[in-house]
């Protein structure tokens, strides 16, 4: 593996860790894990990341513990959903080691965004049908919350 090619992956690494840590406190994060899903399957698919084992999560789902798969994308590790076959053919490491962190990058989040849309070969178009909310037809908004003013000050009545 050359040199120009070890950068590119760790761009593209340094822009998953910054999604993905985006992702985990936006208010509507389904595009920023989408983005990080099809980045790291692609990885995957073109060996250029690398599955290294099974971890306990730190967040159990209904008091169940699960695992997810630790990937490797150059010097940074990332978590993501196990499928079945990754049971049988990864080792189960145990915890996840609480002291290692991956390397803080400097990186704004649209930059790391327009990263991965290239790296995924994403126009605008999908960008923007991704971060689109989808309401049903026959859906109209509430406007509970909206009032025009303190419901306290009413009208004064005349007697």
């Amino acid at each position: 593996m050359n040199q120009k090619h070890k950068d590119n992956i760790n761009e593209i690494a340094q822009a998953l860790f910054v999604v993905n840590r985006h992702a985990k406190t936006a208010p509507n994060p389904r595009f920023l894990y989408s983005m990080k899903k099809q980045t790291i399957h692609k990885l995957l698919k073109n060996n250029q990341a690398l599955k290294v084992g099974l971890h306990f999560s730190d967040h159990p789902k209904l008091s169940h513990q699960h695992s997810t798969v630790l990937v490797k994308v150059g010097e940074y590790f990332f978590h993501i959903p196990p499928m079945k076959q990754d049971f049988k053919d990864l080792k189960h490491l145990g915890n996840v080691d609480s002291n290692y962190r991956n390397p803080k990058p400097q990186m704004s989040l649209s930059q790391a965004k327009k990263i991965l849309s290239n790296y995924l070969d994403w126009s605008l178009e999908t960008k923007q049908h991704h971060q689109k909310e989808r309401y049903p037809s026959y859906f109209t908004p509430s406007s509970l919350g909206q009032l025009n003013g303190s419901p306290f000050k009413k009208k004064k009545w005349r007697y």
